[in-house]
């Protein structure tokens, strides 16, 4: 399973954040190694950036738990960035490192992520360290506040490099192929093996045998594969059964055998792994209170076992030694006597000699003797009563050990018990907990299905307006747009052949989602055309901005459009979703839904409002309405009746 991000993949990151542009930090959250920055874009609501674990950076389908009262470092971050404005954002050459502008009227800081040597954010200004998640001093570079911040040496850049770059990186190197594309073409392990598979080459091979022809074949497989990450790529998942293989922004033929699922943005394959991860903890999570406990417990029962063997063993000795009285007696009569005579060297010379003796210590005074098959070492200075009634005692001792090891084992029990129901109930609200719906690909933009079943997508703010054209106006589609500034691209899919109700939904859609309902207006009028009116480039002397779009031709009207729409709980491929879309197009689709217009002041009372009942996430239901207020003017549930 993936470990960390590739440098492709930060590029990936960068360009994707890029979208937030000109929005605003609002908070920010710390817990562990996760930081959670929550950040307002206009037009779209919040949306969150989220670096987890020190290694992790993307921009999450949906918001992690936060907790109540954040760490340190968010504090702080808090106090100098709040409602700081982000500017550019950028990787720094083809590093692990991210870096944000961030723009206040007093100052204009770098909030700088790095996905390498262990993980890290930093808050710089002027080139000087204000703070850090991580404090750490290394060869070459001190992470501290108040030392200047020192970018990590530039390598190689595959996607600036020059070929006469790339020969003297390969040429140079006394490694095999597939290395030296890790280390000194700066591709990583990943992409050094796809290149090679790429251009069928041994990825063994020495790199200064390469023929020219060789590291030119080479360096056109490199470029293709940058470009494609650059300008179109494709985020895929890579999976053996239900493990996660890889992650990667473009299709990778190292993975051919793997089972690959396409995914509309790097954040949101990203996603997907931080999720597979997140089931396997959760799968294998154990508390560790409860594993300590559980190991304390198995040593007191081997304790108390061992106790009570060996105790019963002492009796069994001691029973013994009044099973064999006589030559037992005799032994140590003998042994007594005879040491006070002889050196113990005859003392032991003698005693080898009689048939049950195993052993002699003249120096503890002891000897041992076999009688059924069965030692007992003895005291020879000591008569036959006292040496049965010293055993006996051993045996009472280890048993009174027992007793107590005993008592201990049952405490043990209990607060083992104790735990577990703890752990079980904590288990169980945890699965009862709110979870959001599965993810789909459409749901980077505001969507939702007709009354006929075709899917609409509208732009969330100018990125995704210039986006969802790009990538998703076809020649089968039409597009649709209120008649009024600022309002979003919107895409009926495969609606040459729309119904008149698909039309008239799709332009009250796209009037909802524009300002008009930040406005409060009732209603207001929005127009569709076809795929060939819509263009980007502009007439002489004219200036298209960022998210807008050229429409030439007749265009067809709706009028009077009502400022009104429903949230429903929906089906989609089998998959419970809740949905946001005209009233029409949502009470074909559900048995239960609210009825929302514009509202003034009660858009977080209605949202947590929906999002209980609809047993999702807020964040799902923010995601979906309108900008601006909404309040609920009707709800429609099973077994009941409308209410007003």
């Amino acid at each position: 399973m993936k470990k960390e991000m590739s440098s492709f993949d930060v590029r990936s990151i960068a360009t994707e954040m890029a979208s937030l542009t000109d929005a605003h930090m609002d908070k920010v959250f710390q817990w562990g190694n996760n930081v959670l920055f929550r950040i307002n874009v206009q037009g779209q609501g919040k949306r969150e950036l989220f670096f987890k674990d020190k290694k992790w950076l993307f921009l999450p389908a949906n918001k992690p738990e936060t907790p109540i009262l954040s760490q340190s470092f968010a504090t702080f971050l808090r106090k100098y960035i709040d409602n700081a404005r982000i500017g550019n954002v950028r990787q720094v050459g083809f590093d692990r490192v991210i870096v944000m502008e961030l723009l206040k009227a007093d100052a204009e800081y770098d909030l700088i992520f790095e996905m390498f040597g262990g993980g890290n954010i930093l808050l710089v200004l002027d080139g000087k360290i204000l703070n850090c998640l991580i404090q750490k001093t290394m060869r070459d570079r001190s992470v501290r506040p108040g030392e200047a911040y020192v970018i990590p040496k530039s390598r190689f850049d595959p996607t600036s490099s020059t070929f006469e770059d790339f020969v003297s990186a390969v040429k140079d190197s006394a490694s095999d192929l597939v290395r030296t594309l890790a280390t000194g073409a700066n591709l990583g392990g990943q992409y050094a093996e796809e290149i090679c598979k790429r251009s069928d080459m041994d990825k063994n091979t020495k790199s200064y045998e390469l023929s020219d022809e060789d590291v030119k074949k080479l360096y056109d497989v490199m470029r293709e594969i940058v470009t494609r990450v650059l300008e179109s790529p494709e985020p895929t998942v890579y999976s053996n059964g239900d493990e996660i293989i890889d992650v990667a922004p473009v299709k990778l033929a190292i993975y051919d055998q793997y089972t690959s699922e396409r995914f509309e943005t790097m954040s949101c394959a990203l996603d997907r792994l931080i999720s597979s991860l997140k089931e396997a903890e959760e799968e294998d999570y154990t508390d560790p209170e409860m594993d300590k406990l559980q190991r304390r417990i198995d040593r007191q029962t081997e304790t108390i076992e061992e106790y009570r063997t060996e105790a019963e063993d002492l009796r069994k000795r001691a029973d013994l030694i009044y099973a064999n009285y006589q030559p037992v007696n005799e032994l140590l009569t003998v042994l007594s006597e005879q040491s006070r005579k002889i050196t113990w060297d005859k003392l032991a010379e003698g005693a080898m000699k009689i048939p049950y003796v195993s052993s002699i210590d003249p120096s503890k005074n002891t000897v041992t003797a076999i009688f059924d098959k069965t030692s007992v070492t003895l005291d020879y200075t000591k008569a036959i009563d006292a040496n049965a009634s010293s055993i006996y005692q051993q045996g009472k001792d280890l048993n009174e050990k027992a007793l107590r090891a005993d008592e201990a084992l049952r405490d043990s029990k209990e607060a083992l018990e104790k735990k577990r129901k703890g752990f079980i109930k904590a288990k169980i609200e945890m699965s009862n907990k709110v979870q959001p719906t599965k993810q789909f690909w459409f749901e980077r933009y505001k969507w939702f299905i007709t009354t006929s079943g075709k899917m609409v997508i509208a732009g969330r703010d100018a990125h995704t307006n210039d986006n969802i054209v790009k990538k998703h106006l076809k020649d089968e589609d039409l597009y649709a747009h209120a008649d009024m500034h600022g309002a979003p691209s919107t895409i009926l899919k495969e609606g040459r052949d729309a119904t008149p109700e698909d039309l008239r939904e799709t332009c009250l859609f796209a009037l909802a989602q524009s300002k008009a309902w930040v406005a409060a207006l009732s209603d207001g009028s929005a127009y569709w055309v076809y795929t060939d009116q819509v263009s980007k480039t502009p007439q002489a002397g004219e200036f298209v901005p960022r998210g807008a779009f050229i429409i030439r031709g007749k265009r067809n009207y709706e009028h009077h459009l009502p400022m009104e729409l429903a949230i429903g709980e929906i089906q989609y491929q089998n998959t419970r979703k809740v949905m946001c879309g005209p009233v029409e197009s949502v009470t074909r689709l559900s048995s239960k839904y609210y009825v929302i217009h514009p509202g003034r002041g009660k858009a977080a009372k209605s949202t947590a409002l929906m999002a209980k009942e609809l047993q999702v996430p807020e964040e799902e239901i923010a995601r979906i309405i309108p900008p601006g207020d909404a309040e609920i003017v009707r709800r429609v549930w099973p077994t009941e009746t409308s209410e007003e």
